[in-house]
């Protein structure tokens, strides 16, 4: 074989394997980048949901001088939990908001049956859950 032939050879894989190494670094930088958007999504969501939780429970304060105000809240916290769900494949962020959910059903049914004042600690402890499963 000719020393040209070699040389032209060479030049080819060197340039496979550079594209190649293009292709894989490209790759782990965009999956590393839907990760971390992804998280930052969860973290943003969490938030919403602590925001949510907050309100909920001024609403059960307040559940006297409107009533309104509690079914909003569950409704709020519900939106966000499907969000979260929706774009995470996480299985302990998803666990979480499974608890979230349930959580949230329960006060529902609670408030639903006449219960002005329910439990809202599992929904406190299932909130703060997601929200430590969330942080990056």
């Amino acid at each position: 074989m000719s020393a040209s032939r070699v040389r032209h050879r060479g030049r080819r894989t060197a340039i496979a394997a550079a594209t190649a190494a293009v292709a894989l670094t490209v790759g782990l930088t965009t999956t590393g980048c839907d990760a971390v958007n992804k998280a930052l999504d969860c973290v943003a969501t969490a938030d919403a949901i602590a925001d949510s939780v907050t309100d909920l429970q001024q609403a059960v304060e307040n559940a006297a001088n409107d009533p309104t105000q509690l079914d909003e809240s569950l409704t709020s916290i519900e939106k966000n939990l499907d969000k979260i769900g929706d774009r995470t494949d996480d299985t302990d962020v998803n666990k979480a908001v499974d608890d979230l959910r349930e959580a949230v059903t329960n006060v529902r049914t609670a408030v639903d049956g006449g219960d002005t004042t329910p439990d809202l600690s599992p929904v406190t402890d299932a909130a703060g859950e997601l929200t430590k499963v969330c942080t990056p």
